[in-house]
């Protein structure tokens, strides 16, 4: 068995959205497991910048500037991987439109149809695509694992953004689909759902407050961060959880308890 720090060694892991906030943990927490990360992301400058500061450490990456609800970039992306890692082994679907892009948080018949489609065509046609570009590499190699993101706000209803916890939820469903249409091809397709995290890399006062106000009804009181979450991603994409598919893992200090 693999000992911590080595679980991932000779894998190569692609992270979309991997350049801000909660999907930069990812890559690192990939990359100190021994795992060649892949920076998938729309922003051209911050997917540099964190393959570079990777690299700086002594750990193998690429940042590629992907996007996510354009299947040719990912087409992109998958050849570029392929080239300079020659597999891809592990697929984190983090890109999502909720923290960097902000969005609406109005009462669901205020949400304008723009916004709704935009919301969808990323965090859930996005999901689809990305994991629709990868699949095919995975199913060549006989071996995958595929972590899709969701939210544990799905669990809960939460008011005022019904487009982002309905494509959150959309998640649940396509992950299962998946993990049955995959299986034959010994791909691992599971979910992780955060609980509120604080990802905001210089938060303000207000956004320390707001996640401040969310420890109310956790098992574990205090402000969630990105490296709560690692551990459960690392499980996810390792060895460890080859017989664990299509399951949803929740990661809110025990606030939703399914």
């Amino acid at each position: 068995m693999p000992r911590l720090g080595e679980r991932l060694v000779g894998k190569t892991a692609v992270v979309t959205g991997g350049g801000h906030g909660i999907g930069r943990e990812y890559c690192r927490g990939l990359a100190r497991e021994g795992a060649k990360v892949v920076v998938a992301e729309i922003d051209a400058e911050a997917a540099s910048a964190l393959a570079e500061e990777l690299r700086e450490e002594g750990f193998e990456a690429l940042g590629a500037t992907t996007d996510v609800s354009d299947e040719h970039s990912l087409q992109g992306m998958v050849e570029t991987t392929m080239e300079a890692f020659g597999s891809i082994d592990i697929l984190v679907t983090n890109a999502a439109i909720f923290a960097t892009i902000p969005i609406a948080r109005v009462p669901f018949g205020e949400i304008s149809p723009e916004e709704w489609d935009k919301v969808m065509d990323v965090n859930v046609k996005g999901v689809w695509l990305s994991c629709r570009a990868v699949a095919p590499v995975m199913m060549q190699q006989n071996s995958g694992k595929i972590i899709n993101v969701s939210s544990s706000s799905v669990f809960q209803g939460h008011g005022g953004r019904a487009h982002y916890v309905a494509s959150k939820a959309a998640i649940l469903g396509l992950t299962k689909t998946m993990a049955r249409d995959l299986g034959d091809y010994n791909i691992n397709v599971n979910c992780i759902a955060p609980g509120s995290t604080l990802s905001a890399e210089e938060p303000s006062s207000e956004q320390i407050a707001y996640r401040e106000s969310r420890v109310s009804g956790r098992a574990i009181k205090r402000v969630q961060v990105p490296k709560d979450l690692v551990g459960a991603l690392v499980f996810l994409a390792s060895e460890e959880s080859d017989f664990v598919s299509g399951h949803t893992l929740v990661v809110d200090g025990g606030k939703e308890m399914i």
